[in-house]
C-alpha cells in the first residue's frame, strides 16, 4: 500500500482512482463493508483505490479536549487499511486552510485536480466542507458536472446495533471486548513501543513494560487481564491503563503491562497488547504498600481467570 502525505506530494500517476473519504477510526466492520466495496469498483474501473483521511482528525482539530478517544493511531490504523487491500492512502492534514475550503473548494482540490476520481463511495452520514453543504446530494450533484460517479455504502447493523467508532467507544467502556470484537471483527488492542519509566513496579515485585500511548486521551482505562503480541509468541499479563493516581506522574494516559511468568528485556521493543477483561477500576492508594497488595491480587486474579485470554503457543 502506498501513502502520501498531503497535496502537494500528489503526481500526474496518482490521478485516476476511486476513492472513499474519512477518519476510519478503528477500521470496524462498517468501514471494512465500505472497503470491500471499494476494492470492487477499482477491480471493475481497472483504477487504484485510494482511501483519504485526515491528521489529525477534524474533531481533533476543532475540539482537542473533548474530541472522542482514538480507537487507533496513524500508524495502526494505516496497517489495518492495508490489510483490508487498500492500494493507496492520501493522508492529509487537517489545519486551518483545509478546515476553509468550502465544499465546492473540496471536490474541486482534493478529488478532481488533485486525484482525478472516477468514483466516490461515502458513508451514509458523511459531510464535509467549511460550509458542511457538502453531503452524497452534494457529491451526486458534482459528479455529474465533473464525470465522477459516486455511491452511498449501506449502514451495517449487527443484532440491531449500527456498527460505528462510537459504538466501539461504548463496548469498550463498558469493558464488553466481546461485543467490540464483533463490531471491529477483530479483538480491540493497543500496539507500541516499551519505553523506560520510573521502574517503580521492579521495586514492587512486579515488573511491568511502559508503552508508549501517542495519544490525547484513551478509549478505556483501568487493570485488565490482557494477553501481549511479543515476536510471534503470546503471553498472559495484567494491563493498567491511566494516569497512575498513586504515583506522581504527569497527568499523560499510560499503559503498563505485566507479563506472567516472563523474564527478559523488552525496552524499544514493539508489543501488541490484547484486552480480554477488566479486572478493576484504577484507583487511588493511600500508600506503595496498598499499591503492592492490590497488584499482587491483580495477578492472583489474572491467574484464576486466565482461561478468558487463552493462547495458541507454547511458552519456551
Amino acid at each position: 500500500m502506498q501513502l502520501v502525505r498531503g497535496l502537494h506530494n500528489l503526481r500526474p500517476q496518482h490521478r485516476g482512482c476511486v476513492a472513499t473519504i474519512g477518519n476510519f477510526d478503528g477500521v470496524h466492520r462498517g468501514h471494512q463493508a465500505i472497503l470491500a466495496r471499494l476494492r470492487e469498483r477499482a477491480i471493475e474501473l481497472g483504477v487504484p483505490s485510494c482511501v483519504v483521511i485526515f491528521e489529525p482528525q477534524p474533531r481533533e482539530f476543532f475540539a482537542p479536549d473533548t474530541a472522542p478517544a482514538r480507537l487507533a493511531r496513524l500508524r495502526d490504523k494505516l496497517q489495518l487499511l492495508a490489510e483490508e487491500g487498500v492500494d493507496r492512502v492520501l493522508c492529509l492534514a487537517f489545519n486551518q486552510r483545509l478546515s476553509k475550503l468550502s465544499a465546492n473548494e473540496f471536490v474541486d482540490t482534493i478529488l478532481v485536480d488533485g486525484l482525478g476520481v472516477q468514483h466516490l463511495e461515502v458513508g451514509d452520514d458523511f459531510r464535509f466542507g467549511c460550509d458542511r453543504i457538502g453531503d452524497f446530494d452534494f457529491l451526486q450533484h458534482a459528479g455529474v458536472l465533473q464525470g465522477f460517479t459516486v455511491e452511498a455504502a449501506q449502514t451495517v447493523e449487527l443484532d440491531g446495533i449500527r456498527v460505528s467508532s462510537t459504538q466501539v467507544r461504548n463496548a469498550l467502556a463498558a469493558a464488553d471486548f466481546a461485543l467490540a470484537e464483533r463490531l471491529l471483527g477483530r479483538p480491540f488492542r493497543i500496539a507500541g513501543r516499551v519505553l523506560h519509566g520510573q521502574k517503580l513496579a521492579r521495586q514492587l515485585g512486579t515488573p511491568t513494560a511502559n508503552i508508549q500511548l501517542k495519544r490525547r486521551r484513551v478509549p478505556l482505562t483501568g487493570v485488565y487481564l490482557v494477553n501481549v503480541d511479543i515476536d510471534g509468541k503470546t503471553w498472559p499479563g495484567v494491563a493498567n491503563i491511566g494516569v497512575r493516581p498513586t504515583v506522581q506522574g504527569d497527568g499523560k494516559a499510560h499503559l503498563e503491562v505485566h507479563l506472567l511468568d516472563f523474564a527478559g528485556d523488552l525496552y524499544d521493543r514493539r508489543l501488541t497488547v490484547v484486552f480480554h477483561h477488566k479486572l478493576r477500576e484504577e484507583q487511588r492508594f493511600a500508600s506503595l504498600e496498598a499499591l503492592k497488595t492490590a497488584i499482587n491480587a491483580d495477578v492472583a486474579a489474572a491467574r484464576a481467570l486466565s482461561h478468558l485470554a487463552p493462547i495458541a503457543n507454547e511458552e519456551p
